[in-house]
C-alpha cells in the first residue's frame, strides 16, 4: 500500500502522465477494481478501516490531527490471520499513533516518517536508516520474507510513506519529467461556480504550496498570475510522480523475489493506496473530499489459478470489505461486527445477485488542515449525493454519467427530483445500516470542538510555563 497514490497516476487505469510497469503487471496476472472508494478519504482513518473492517464512527479513528490513537485492543484482520496460524508483519507507513498490535513483526516509520535516511521503530526501540525511505521499506520487507518460518502462511503488510507530501523523488527520479511539460487536468481551471461554497473554502489550489517544502526550486521572476499556477503544478506534479516512479521500480523487486522465492503462485497480491488524491483536478492537491479523485482508490490484485489474468470490475467495492476479503482467502470468516463483506466472488467473476448498489462515505476533519468542511453522503454507479454541515448546510448531486468531472450540482434540479428523493432515502438506509446518524455526526462535532479547546489550553500553560522560565 501507498499513501495518496491516485488510481489515475497509474498507468492500468488509463493515466496520461506517468508509467507504472510493474504496478500494471498485478493487474495484467489478475484484476483491477474500477469502483473501489474509501468511507473517509484521509490516510490515518482508510488504514483503521481497512485494518477493523468498520467505518470510522465504530473504530474511533476519525481525523488525524486531534490527538486520537487508534485502539489496538479491537480485532483486526491481522490479529484473525495471526491466531490461525499466519506470521504477519507490518512494515514501512503505519500512521495510527499507538503500536501495531496483532502483528509478529513491525518495523515502522514514526508518524509521516520522511524521505530520506528515515529512522524508523522495529518492534519499539528506535532504528536509523541510511537511503531512500521507499528502499529502505522494501528491503526491509524482503529481507523478512526471506528470514520468515517457511512452514507457516504469512500476512505481510508492505506500506510505503510516498507519495505523500512532501514529494521529495530519490537520485535516481530526481530528474525525470525535466524535459517534458506535464499536460494540465481538464479541470484545471474549474472556478467552483457549480457546486457549493465548500469547494470554494477547500485551501489546498496551486495557491496553497508552500516555497522550500512543496516548491522547491525558487519561483521565477516576472510570471503572471496564471503563469505561476501552470509553474507550480509542473513543480508538484513532476515530484509527485517521481515519488511514484519509485514505488513501481521497488513493487518490481518485491515481484521478483515472489517469483525467486516459488511464492508467486501461492500467494494473493494486492496493491492499494489509503485514498485518492487530487493531481491538479479542480487545481487541487491533496484529498479529503468525496469528489471522484480522492475518493476512488486503485485496487489491483492477482491470485494465479483464482482470479483471471487482465480482468476488470465495475462493481462497487469499498475498504471496509478489505478485511473480510483477506479472511475469505485464507479460508477465514468476517470478523464479528465487521460492516464490510468479501468481495471474492467479485474477483473471481461471480458477483452475487444482491451486491451493493451503493456506497457511504463520511469525512470529518474540519476546521483542520486545507479547511474541507464536515460532510456525508452515497454513490451509486451513476449518482452522487453529498451532504455539507456543521457551519455550513448545503447539499451537492451529482449526474457522474452526464458530468463526470462533478462540475456542476443539480440538487434541486426538478429533472432530478425522483432521483434526489431515492438517494435521500438510501442514505438513510445506509446510515441505519451501518449505525451512523446526523446526530451522532453533531455529538462528534461537540467532542471535537472541546478537545480543540482543551488542546489549546493546554499549549497556551506550556508556552506561559517556557516564558516564566526564560525570564
Amino acid at each position: 500500500m501507498t499513501d495518496d497514490h491516485a488510481a489515475h497516476a497509474m498507468s492500468a487505469y488509463g493515466s496520461k502522465i506517468n508509467k507504472t510497469p510493474n504496478l500494471d503487471r498485478i493487474a495484467a496476472e489478475g484484476m483491477r477494481l474500477d469502483n473501489c472508494f474509501c468511507t473517509n478519504s484521509l490516510c490515518g482513518p482508510s488504514r483503521a478501516v481497512m485494518l477493523t473492517g468498520k467505518y470510522s464512527h465504530k473504530n474511533g479513528y476519525y481525523e488525524n490531527e486531534i490527538g486520537e490513537r487508534f485502539d489496538g485492543s479491537q480485532p483486526t484482520v491481522a490479529k484473525m490471520l495471526q491466531r490461525a496460524g499466519y506470521q504477519t508483519a507490518m512494515i514501512g507507513k503505519w500512521h495510527l499513533v499507538s503500536d501495531p498490535t496483532g502483528f509478529d513483526y513491525w518495523h515502522i516509520l514514526p508518524g509521516q516518517g520522511v524521505y530520506h535516511n528515515p529512522p524508523m521503530i522495529e518492534m519499539g526501540k528506535r532504528v536509523e536508516h541510511k537511503g531512500y525511505v521507499t528502499d529502505v521499506i522494501t528491503d526491509i520487507s524482503m529481507d523478512w520474507l526471506r528470514r520468515r518460518d517457511k512452514t507457516k502462511p504469512f500476512f505481510l503488510c508492505y506500506h510505503h510513506k510516498a507519495p505523500h507530501r512532501p514529494w521529495q523523488p530519490d537520485k535516481k527520479h530526481a530528474t525525470l519529467y525535466d524535459d517534458v511539460d506535464i499536460p494540465l487536468p481538464e479541470t484545471f481551471w474549474d472556478d467552483y461556480s457549480g457546486r457549493c461554497q465548500a469547494a470554494q473554502d477547500a485551501q489546498m489550489r496551486m495557491s496553497h504550496l508552500r516555497k522550500g517544502w512543496d516548491l522547491k526550486k525558487p519561483i521565477p521572476e516576472g510570471l503572471t498570475e496564471k503563469e505561476e499556477t501552470v509553474w507550480r503544478y509542473q513543480q508538484y506534479i513532476k515530484d509527485y510522480l517521481r515519488c511514484v516512479a519509485s514505488v513501481d521500480d521497488n513493487v518490481g523487486r518485491m515481484l521478483k523475489l515472489l517469483d525467486d522465492e516459488g511464492l508467486a503462485d501461492n500467494t494473493v497480491v494486492i496493491y492499494t493506496s489509503d485514498q485518492g488524491f487530487y493531481l491538479g483536478d479542480h487545481n487541487w492537491f491533496d484529498k479529503r473530499f468525496m469528489y471522484e479523485p480522492s475518493l476512488r482508490m486503485p485496487f489491483v490484485v492477482r491470485y494465479p489459478g483464482h482470479i483471471k489474468p487482465g480482468s476488470a470490475s465495475d462493481d462497487l467495492c469499498v475498504n471496509i470489505d478489505f478485511a473480510p476479503t483477506m479472511l475469505d482467502y485464507a479460508g477465514l470468516p468476517a470478523g464479528k461486527g465487521m460492516d464490510g463483506v468479501s468481495f471474492r466472488p467479485v474477483l473471481e467473476g461471480k458477483t452475487p445477485a444482491d451486491w451493493r448498489k451503493a456506497t457511504y462515505y463520511h469525512y470529518y476533519e474540519y476546521p483542520g488542515s486545507h479547511m474541507v468542511k464536515r460532510h456525508f453522503g452515497v454513490r451509486t454507479k451513476r449518482y452522487k449525493l453529498i451532504h455539507y454541515y456543521h457551519d455550513i448546510d448545503a447539499w451537492e448531486l451529482f449526474d457522474l454519467e452526464k458530468d463526470p468531472n462533478e462540475l456542476k450540482s443539480v440538487y434541486g434540479d426538478p429533472a432530478y427530483a425522483k432521483v434526489q428523493a431515492d438517494l435521500h432515502a438510501e442514505l438513510e438506509r445506509l446510515q441505519g445500516k451501518y449505525g451512523d446518524s446526523m446526530e451522532k455526526a453533531k455529538a462528534k462535532l461537540r467532542e471535537d470542538i472541546d478537545r480543540r479547546a482543551a488542546r489549546a489550553k493546554a499549549r497556551a500553560a506550556r508556552r506561559a510555563k517556557q516564558k516564566a522560565g526564560k525570564k
